[in-house]
């Protein structure tokens, strides 16, 4: 669920409700990594330009990220909102996105799971009290039954079709960057979208889908490595360590741990939320990285999820190991250096108070009468002390 894996929103404002909306499209991501991780690493041994070219084995890779992956976004969705029926009637439901559009529909699974759940859930509530007795399971499974194949057919005619307008105008506005070789630039929508846990949608449900496209043609795409990159996160997190507030540096290396081996990148969210200007660490970092991958001529067979350095190294193909390096090495210096001026290099941190530091007096002992003398309460207080 999507608490598991983000922190807890609280509040009404704008952030915090695009906070909250993008902590519920991290939970429809992160409980299906495995499957993810499973096509990727399917993906990077067994196609044409993978380490280990199998062409049999290779015709997992279109059902798998076409059908599978939509329709498990779809069940996760589905159950988030209403239990083991909405899990059901959303996978019904994307199939009808799926079939719908010609691109891989993590974007429409995201829409239409949780969506058709949460028409059931009202459905099943103005039925609960209008159902006579015996007849509940005729009426879930026949309200679930035709629930589920509306919104499969919404899917085909609307959802789906709407959806890959959006994604190929992603697709073109990415074109001209890359044409235009702009595309570093897109680290100023992509890092700050990032900090609000929008990082798996923008991934999966844009980046993704127009990878996959470009992978099909050239071998390897660039757009999977633009979220992804752990460079940023890892330099941010380090300037933390070093001049970070005094009470948050002890929390820097294990979140790095998490971050960078684990590859679980909204460990460095709060870091930034805590001080929004680190916003630009990670926007130069990422833009720094983009760079180096465009000029390196580095790209990936398939998403890195979780963007964790082993996930980069399982899908780097063949040749194209010390490009990949390089775009997270320069990343994270450039994150690294930012941060640290814009914490100061720790200059504004107080240091720490010694042991032997002399205690705050109370502020009845600071009193002081009108004439300068002593409260009169604290004197006696201290002429019994002494005669004791």
């Amino acid at each position: 669920m999507a608490d598991t894996y983000t922190p807890p929103v609280y509040g009404t404002g704008v952030k915090a409700t695009i906070q909250r909306i993008g902590g519920h499209l991290a939970g429809m991501i992160m409980p299906n990594i495995g499957a993810f991780i499973a096509w990727g690493l399917i993906t990077a041994l067994f196609i044409p330009t993978g380490w280990l070219p199998n062409e049999g084995l290779a015709a997992l890779v279109d059902p798998m990220i076409k059908v599978l992956l939509p329709v498990l976004i779809a069940y996760t969705g589905g159950r988030m909102v209403h239990g083991q029926r909405g899990a059901v009637v959303g996978a019904v439901a994307a199939m009808g996105v799926v079939v719908g559009a010609d691109v891989p529909m993590f974007l429409g699974a995201m829409i239409i799971g949780p969506l058709t759940a949460w028409i059931l859930k009202y459905v099943d509530k103005f039925a609960e009290a209008r159902t006579r007795a015996g007849f509940e399971m005729l009426v879930d499974n026949f309200s679930a039954g035709i629930i589920g194949g509306a919104m499969a057919v919404a899917g085909v005619l609307g959802i789906g079709p709407v959806v890959q307008v959006i994604t190929t105008g992603a697709g073109n506005a990415v074109d001209w960057l890359v044409g235009n070789g702009l595309l570093p630039f897109a680290s100023l929508l992509i890092e700050p979208a990032k900090v609000l846990f929008l990082n798996n949608a923008i991934n999966h449900g844009v980046l993704g889908p127009l990878g996959v496209a470009q992978a099909a043609d050239t071998g390897k795409s660039i757009l999977f490595m633009l979220e992804s990159n752990p460079g940023p996160g890892l330099g941010l997190l380090l300037a933390f360590m070093f001049f970070g507030p005094r009470a948050m540096r002890p929390s820097a290396p294990p979140a790095m741990i998490i971050h960078f081996l684990g590859g679980i990148h909204e460990i460095y969210f709060p870091y930034v939320l805590m001080k929004p200007r680190l916003i630009l660490a990670v926007i130069g970092g990422g833009a720094a990285g983009v760079f180096t991958f465009m000029i390196t001529g580095a790209g990936l067979v398939a998403t890195p999820s979780p963007g964790s350095i082993f996930a980069y190294l399982a899908v780097t193909p063949r040749g194209g190991l010390l490009a990949s390096l390089a775009g997270i090495a320069v990343a994270t210096a450039v994150s690294f250096v930012l941060a640290a001026l814009l914490l100061g290099f720790g200059r504004g941190e107080k240091e720490e108070p010694a042991d032997d530091a002399p205690e705050p007096q109370s502020a009845t002992a600071g009193e002081q009468s009108a004439n300068g003398e002593p409260a009169r309460e604290e004197t006696q207080t201290r002429t019994a002390a002494k005669e004791a």
